[in-house]
């Protein structure tokens, strides 16, 4: 997040698009409810379901799936054609302008309305409401990068906040929310192939000269792989062996019958986890790890703010410490710098190769955690980015044009799938809790009356959903949160694993998979399948919360 989750409350106008932050994010959501109900917060919701947040907003526009970077056009275009950009600020701090001005011409409101299905008058709202105040932050989520043009997206809610200057000052910004309570700390840590830590490019000849100096050691030339290329190379016999660590790619990544092959296919297989999950049937070899409450160590939250973790409990068993896992491996592996006695060494090690973090110490993170950039020990921490300036010096707009998702609607496959998450469960380790469990036992797809009625379903009715890539079966709640023709289903339950379903499309930037958009037929089950027959003690009333 270039800002900072608590100049939520300071802001005048929410742009959120792409996320259900009540449930996906609930403290940031809770501090979004917050500020509209008690701060008069006016709040913009750009989402094709019906979430809380929508219900809440002044305006909710509940655009065609997939269509996000048509209307982020068509918003600008309304910007520009009546002057509401912050043409100073463009003048000082960005280059590009022509350029896009020239791209988001095409997107007029009538264009844009065909794409997206919002009306003109309300993207002239929307327009004009985000521009009423310097106090506007965009706030995004999966439902902006998980598609194939899921960079473009990114970029043009970009370009959105540079014309308009909305970037650089309080309250205001383009605000990812991780999902997760380390990805921010994983990926400043260089948990992707082209990067070391703090963002240097693992590429560049003089970069890794440089931490081949710091680490001591002799590093490869050759270019990593993400983790879709790890699979389709594991699926062709070109990689031979994989180890993962905290992560279920079995339940979370797209087409699960496509990745359960390949991992199948490896030679030798090593998971690192805190629970058998549904990926660790696979290995060859398990690796018992310790959760958040069983370590000390540091966490990076999404705000860029680094802070204690201390240990409340013994892990169990023969659980170790992640950090002291690697570092065995590492030792008998013959490599040297891995003779860390505690987590607080990890850390200094981590000082020492990320700029960033470098004014970050123990001592000063003992109570408050602190905001990366911090590059010396007497800096406060960096409340938000690009305050005068950005890092490349000008900001640089980069236009897109709209295109339609990878795989629409058809004769076979006449309904679109979304995903995403419920407030009840937290990714697919909160269905080892017996008592989150029992709130919500098993998924319930979201389907909208008129499709209900068209399939003969009732409430709690079995259906069968399919896709190009498999089929599962699953519980349905009928509910106009969702548009006619779409349904939605959620990534918890190993009893109706969705991601077989989901579409492997990739962004070809980032591989980032096209998660939210996925052609899919549905047929009522007349036999309930034994994984989806509820509990005695649960009535239609629980079942209903």
């Amino acid at each position: 997040m270039t800002n900072s989750i608590g100049e939520i409350e300071g802001a005048d106008v929410i742009f959120l698009i792409g996320s259900n932050a009540t449930e996906a994010h609930p403290i940031i959501g809770n501090k979004m409810k917050r500020t509209v109900k008690y701060n008069g917060t006016k709040l913009i919701v750009v989402d094709p379901r019906k979430t809380e947040l929508a219900n809440m907003a002044d305006i909710w526009m509940p655009l065609n799936p997939g269509s996000d970077v048509a209307l982020i056009n068509g918003l600008m275009n309304i910007i520009i054609e009546e002057g509401l950009t912050d043409d100073e600020y463009i003048a000082k701090r960005v280059e590009g302008f022509e350029e896009l001005k020239e791209v988001v011409k095409k997107y007029t409101p009538d264009v844009v309305e065909e794409i997206t299905g919002i009306g003109k008058d309300m993207l002239y709202e929307a327009a004009k409401m985000y521009c009423s105040s310097k106090k506007a932050g965009i706030f995004y989520t999966l439902g902006i990068t998980e598609h194939t043009t899921g960079t473009e997206n990114v970029m043009s809610l970009a370009n959105l906040a540079m014309i308009t200057g909305h970037l650089g000052h309080e309250s205001a910004g383009i605000n990812p929310m991780r999902g997760q309570n380390n990805v921010q700390g994983a990926c400043d840590m260089a948990a992707l192939p082209n990067n070391f830590p703090g963002y240097q490019n693992a590429y560049d000849e003089k970069t890794i000269q440089r931490y081949e100096k710091i680490w001591n050691t002799k590093l490869t030339r050759n270019k990593g792989l993400r983790i879709p290329e790890m699979l389709d190379a594991a699926h062709e016999g070109k990689v031979k062996a994989m180890y993962v660590m905290g992560e279920d790619p079995v339940l979370s990544d797209p087409n699960a019958n496509h990745v359960k092959a390949s991992l199948d296919n490896l030679d030798f297989f090593v998971v690192q986890d805190i629970f058998l999950t549904e990926t660790a049937k696979f290995a060859d070899i398990i690796l018992p790890a310790t959760c958040y409450a069983e370590k000390e160590g540091t966490f990076t939250n999404t705000e860029r703010r680094v802070q204690r973790v201390r240990k409340a409990t013994n892990p169990p068993g023969e659980a170790r410490l992640d950090w002291e896992i690697i570092s065995s491996i590492a030792k008998a592996m013959g490599v040297e710098g891995f003779d860390f006695k505690n987590s607080r060494e990890v850390f200094e090690d981590i000082r020492k190769s990320t700029a960033s973090y470098k004014g970050i110490t123990y001592e000063r993170i003992d109570k408050v955690g602190i905001q990366w950039p911090c590059p010396t020990e007497t800096h406060p921490g960096t409340k938000f980015l690009h305050k005068g300036v950005f890092a490349r010096g000008k900001g640089l707009l980069k236009p897109a044009e709209y295109k339609p998702p990878a795989e629409l609607t058809d004769q076979e496959y006449p309904m679109l799938l979304s995903t995403g998450r419920m407030l009840y469960h937290y990714n697919i380790m909160t269905r080892q809790s017996e008592a989150l469990n029992n709130i919500r036992p098993c998924e319930l797809a979201e389907i909208n009356p008129a499709d209900a009625v068209k399939l003969g379903l009732k409430e709690y009715d079995a259906i069968e959903v399919k896709s190009r890539r498999g089929k599962v079966s699953t519980r349905v709640t009928i509910t106009d949160r969702v548009k006619p023709g779409v349904i939605f289903m959620t990534l918890h339950y190993w009893e109706s694993p969705v991601n077989e379903l989901t579409n492997d499309a990739l962004d070809p930037i980032t591989l980032t998979a096209e998660y939210k958009v996925s052609a899919v037929s549905i047929k009522k089950l007349d036999v309930i399948p034994e994984n989806l027959v509820l509990p005695t003690y649960l009535d239609d009333v629980e079942m209903a919360k």
